[in-house]
């Protein structure tokens, strides 16, 4: 006669606190870094400007303020989307480096600093960037 003894259960391997220590180390990560700033890398190389034998000129700078009713301001005049986007497209058509510095006012809706956006896309427009202005304290 043989003795059969229960079979011994197996172990099992808890994933609970490796995934509770990855959390603390996710969240202690996530607070104490720093971001980059994206404007520090280069987007071409300086050997690039070299290679054509002469120093590349800065290019030109469009600055459109966006108010709170949401229609765009270039250099003093209101502009609607078709107008702006014919201004836009003149401009990189003449200096195709032109950047475009958008300043929207703490009113303004977000719709329509995304359609001043889309127009400068549409315009031709690569180097963009939105800025918002903060009061001292």
């Amino acid at each position: 006669m043989m003795i059969n003894r229960p079979a011994r259960p197996r172990a099992l391997i808890s994933l609970v606190p490796m995934i509770d220590v990855m959390l603390i180390l996710l969240v202690f990560f996530m607070v104490t870094s720093t971001y980059l700033n994206l404007d520090m890398i280069p987007a071409v190389k300086p050997s690039e400007g070299a290679a054509t034998g002469r120093p590349q000129a800065p290019a030109g700078t469009l600055m459109i303020r966006l108010g709170a009713d949401g229609v765009p301001v270039l250099r003093g005049t209101g502009l609607d989307q078709d107008t702006l986007r014919a201004t836009l497209a003149a401009a990189v058509a003449e200096e195709p480096l032109t950047q475009v510095v958008i300043l929207p006012s703490g009113a303004a809706q977000t719709q329509a600093l995304i359609t001043v956006m889309d127009s400068a896309a549409l315009a031709g427009v690569t180097r963009l960037r939105v800025l918002r202005l903060e009061a001292a304290p």
